[in-house]
């Protein structure tokens, strides 16, 4: 009998999960345990990453779901992994690991100083072949790792991501991906390859650098250990899977050139497809490699809608909290309710969290609500947080602006996926900001998927992985802009951006603390 089943393992941020799906790409079953990334006491900014308790965390993910739905492991034909971006796992010459830091470390203030004092213009110079800056890539890390423990850089011999940790700890083969990998600033974009002078250029050993493998290859077979740990079958195929945001793309169908996509979760990514992997003049773009060959993506990312919106309904819900309890319903339900009963520009009040990326030189002001009142019939809790929501909408206005100017291009829909997908409320308001269509997949944590698809490519299941997305994704919905509210947020977006640079000045002053700023800026 053929083997039915396709699993994905997804290492986001605040979680990891093990997800079942079938060769039609129907979801089976999903265990997720909830993680965290502490930060360590002596170093600032440091998010470490625990490889010991997570890798434990992901085996009882993968045994987990096998006990949930009573799928045999032989049943699996094979298993791809995802993750987070940025986040980085340093080995030692016998394979162990010795260093890692999650996605958003911010402990290198002092390298990317050093980086810059030892050549200003090296940055541009860096993006223009990689499409990435210091503010997230890996280098001031390493460098960091170099400066503040140095007898430890003398023992790491190898660098990966946490996707291909994943498949490493599966396999005992280490290989690195290019989506994912190209995330560290040392990938030549064109070549979706390693570029060992970019490490030389800033005075790191060259030869830490393991095999490439691209998305949809098989890297290797389950081992005893792996079997062990987890209770998959020994022999079962892993292949290279990809970032969380790119294999999001894949599960939604966001594969051809010119299509784009937004994935609405903690952090709010903006993807736009390319057949060029052209950078930006002015570097302010972040561009990747997709998990489909060929292709690449300008990136805009908006800091925190969604950890936002958590803090919201934490802190002015409790009371829609305890009702969604008594009626078996979301807070947010409720809370979108009373939303959609706002005008759209929530009466001139706006809010500052995340700005328009600039890669550069990435800094966000101190969150704040203005130009408000006391009427509170107008200016109650909805409104603001209706405000928050238009907010995240601005920003992806001024994302899709962003990407037009660096590519010429932009897209004639938005695909919307992830958390704030689930709720009518913030897609309509999407729509109405960007003034074009907005499709909601039915699937909308699509990461996963993107796994399954990649995996089942690999061992020969799918032909082709473009095809295979586009024949599996299912729309939900569509939301078609209401113009008036459109001509609303017109008129408002050129003033919401004066008061973000008011509000980002006061931060740059000292007198109100940034939400967010890069290393060294």
């Amino acid at each position: 009998m053929a083997k039915q089943y396709l699993m994905a393992i997804d290492a986001g941020t605040g979680s990891v999960r093990a997800v079942l799906f079938t060769v039609a790409g129907a979801q089976v079953g999903c265990v997720q345990h909830e993680w965290t990334h502490s930060e360590d006491p002596r170093f600032p900014g440091s998010m470490d990453f625990d490889w010991v308790k997570n890798w434990a965390l992901a085996s009882e993910c993968v045994r987990g779901v096998l006990a949930q739905t009573g799928v045999a492991p032989q049943d699996i034909a094979a298993i791809s992994t995802t993750c987070m971006r940025e986040g980085i796992v340093l080995y030692d010459a016998a394979g162990q690991e010795i260093w890692a830091c999650a996605n958003v470390d911010a402990r290198s203030v002092d390298e990317v100083g050093q980086l810059i004092r030892m050549d200003p213009e090296m940055e541009k110079e860096i993006y223009a072949v990689s499409g990435q800056t210091y503010a997230l890539g890996a280098l001031p890390r390493i460098l960091w790792v170099k400066n503040k423990l140095p007898d430890l850089y003398k023992r790491v011999a190898k660098i990966g991501m946490f996707n291909d940790w994943l498949c490493y700890k599966l396999t005992g083969v280490l290989a690195v991906e290019p989506s994912n990998g190209s995330t560290t600033g040392i990938f030549d974009l064109q070549k979706r390859a390693w570029d060992s002078q970019i490490m030389r250029k800033v005075g790191l050993k060259d030869d830490i650098l393991p095999p490439v493998a691209e998305c949809g290859s098989i890297v290797g077979t389950v081992n005893t250990k792996g079997a062990a740990d987890t209770g998959l079958a020994v022999g079962t195929a892993v292949v290279a899977g990809g970032g969380d945001s790119q294999l999001g793309c894949v599960g939604v169908g966001v594969v051809d050139e010119g299509q784009a996509a937004v994935f609405g979760g903690s952090f709010w990514q903006y993807e736009f497809n390319t057949t060029s992997g052209a950078t930006d003049a002015q570097c302010r773009v972040r561009v990747n490699c997709h998990a489909v060959p060929n292709l690449w993506q300008n990136e805009a990312i908006a800091f925190m809608p969604g950890l936002a919106m958590r803090w919201f309904r934490d802190a002015f819900c409790q009371e829609e909290i305890r009702l969604s309890r008594e009626q078996g319903t979301d807070p947010y339900a409720l809370m979108n309710a009373e939303a959609a009963k706002i005008p759209a520009g929530s009466y001139g009040m706006m809010c500052t969290f995340s700005d328009v990326m600039d890669y550069i030189a990435w800094k966000h002001a101190a969150p704040t609500f203005t130009n408000f009142d006391f009427d509170p019939a107008k200016f109650n809790k909805y409104t603001f947080y209706r405000a928050i929501m238009e907010n995240a909408a601005l920003v992806t206005k001024g994302h899709l602006e962003l990407v037009r100017e660096a590519t010429g291009k932009a897209p004639s829909e938005i695909i919307f996926a992830g958390g704030a997908s689930k709720g009518a409320v913030w897609c309509q308001i999407v729509a109405d900001v960007l003034g074009i269509p907005v499709k909601v997949p039915v699937v909308k944590e699509a990461t996963a998927l993107g796994a399954a698809i990649l995996a089942g490519y690999g061992v020969g299941l799918y032909a082709d992985i473009s095809e295979t997305a586009r024949k599996l994704v299912q729309w939900e919905n569509t939301y078609v802009p209401d113009m008036e509210n459109h001509r609303v947020y017109q008129e408002i977006y050129a003033p919401w951006r004066e008061v973000y640079q008011a509000q980002l000045a006061l931060s740059d002053r000292g007198l109100t603390r940034h939400m967010w700023i890069a290393p060294g800026l």
